[in-house]
């Protein structure tokens, strides 16, 4: 379920549960330090599913590279990021499927396409 180490602030009502996927090859830090009161950081390794709560506002900063010289490579909402507790029809193993659900929270694909249907 949730992450329990850093619970949202209890001032904020609207919590979202989310998921990112680390689909890389790479091991990333996800961070969300856009909320006052409230620090969030975690490793992410390579295939990784992260299932966390944040609050609406919340901005995921997706940070790459070497831990020497990370560089912030995306900052995603965390609104695009929601899922459904329980929804376990929306992980998937196929990893193709799981490149286009990145795409998609990155802005670069309109539709994931979970079928795992190759574009022609």
């Amino acid at each position: 379920m949730s992450q329990v180490f850093d619970p949202v602030p209890s001032e904020h009502p609207d919590r979202i549960l989310c998921c990112y996927v680390n689909v890389s090859s790479k091991m990333q830090i996800a961070r969300i330090s856009n909320i006052p009161n409230w620090y969030f950081e975690r490793v992410v390794f390579p295939g990784q599913r992260l299932v966390f709560e944040a609050i609406q506002a919340a901005q995921l900063e997706i940070h790459s590279g070497m831990m020497a010289s990370a560089i912030l490579s995306d900052t995603i909402p965390c609104q695009r990021l929601v899922i459904q507790e329980g929804g376990e029809e929306f992980f998937t193993a196929d990893p193709y499927a799981q490149q286009r659900i990145e795409e998609f929270n990155e802005g670069r694909s309109p539709v994931p396409s979970l079928s795992g249907e190759r574009d022609s």
